[in-house]
């Protein structure tokens, strides 16, 4: 008798360490690095804006956001469907033993603009990295 815990629901394991959530631990690694860089370019053109009231935004073109939602936008709809169920349970609204639920609701969800819905969350890597953290994954381990 194993001394792993029984399996997730609606999740397979591909091996005796790894689940499979629908999408590549390592695309949502470069996603949630994606998101971070984002959210700090944000920040640093927030701050420079208050230092100089004359910036011109439309000049600044934000490479890091357009980054994001390329990668987003890249990814076929199971594998969006799995990136906003996963920053669901970051953000708590589901618990990893919900996955079923939260990918059917995910799917759902999903006939719109995955990554304008996506880039609109707040810290969208930290809820990315700890909806992988509820499943035992900590991205700053995973290869990229």
């Amino acid at each position: 008798m194993s001394d792993k815990p029984p399996g997730i629901p609606g999740i397979s394991p591909q091996d005796d360490d790894e689940v499979d959530l629908g999408i590549s631990i390592q695309t949502v690694a470069n996603i949630v690095d994606a998101a971070r860089a984002s959210d700090e370019t944000e920040e640093d053109e927030l701050n420079e804006d208050m230092n100089d009231p004359e910036t011109d935004d439309a000049a600044k073109p934000d490479l890091t956001g357009e980054n994001l939602e390329t990668l987003i936008g890249e990814l076929n709809e199971d594998e969006q469907a799995a990136l906003i169920a996963l920053a669901w349970v970051g953000r708590g609204d589901y618990e990893p033993d919900e996955w079923s639920e939260a990918i059917g609701l995910a799917r759902e969800r999903n006939e719109t603009d995955t990554a304008a819905y996506l880039m609109g969350m707040e810290l969208l890597g930290d809820l990315l990295a700890e909806g992988l953290a509820a499943f035992g994954i900590v991205v700053e381990e995973i290869e990229r």
